[in-house]
């Protein structure tokens, strides 16, 4: 059972939904390193969707984003066979060097670092780049500039 809660806890970490308390030390870097490099373009989108389709679950964001019971099943279906892959093959050795070194709460903080890297691909997508940017544009620059000063860093 200890297991399962640990699955849990690195997961809401990953998707921003537990507090991430993992504290990184150089196994720790190396397995998310590992979990980085050990995944492709392809493996980080099924990585987002997963993420996608966990946050549409809270009340504020189910009436904007419908998920089907199937899509959610074959998305968190993917995610489980990566986490699986990533841990029990491809960064195996990472994996329990850290988790040896360092202790479990590792494997939150590596997957952590996955998710943000996924998560950046995402934001670097074009049309989600100029969605983002209109944010910026309601931003009162003028008090924007005049905090930076306030901080010494115009």
């Amino acid at each position: 059972m200890r297991y399962r809660t640990l699955a849990g806890a690195f997961a809401a970490c990953l998707i921003g939904m537990g507090p991430c308390v993992a504290t990184a030390g150089p196994f720790a870097d190396d397995m998310a390193k590992c979990l980085v490099r050990s995944t492709s373009e392809s493996d980080r989108a099924d990585l987002v969707r997963w993420i996608f389709a966990a946050m549409t679950m809270h009340p504020d964001l189910a009436s904007m984003a419908k998920v089907s019971a199937q899509q959610r099943e074959e998305v968190t279906s993917k995610a489980t066979k990566l986490f699986g892959r990533l841990l029990f093959e491809s960064c195996k050795s990472e994996t329990v060097e850290a988790v040896r070194n360092e202790g479990p709460q590792t494997i939150q903080y590596a997957f952590e670092i996955l998710g943000q890297v996924a998560t950046r691909g995402l934001m670097t997508e074009p049309h989600v780049g100029q969605e983002l940017q209109a944010l910026g544009k309601g931003i009162d620059q003028e008090k924007l500039k005049q905090l930076v000063a306030l901080a010494g860093k115009n």
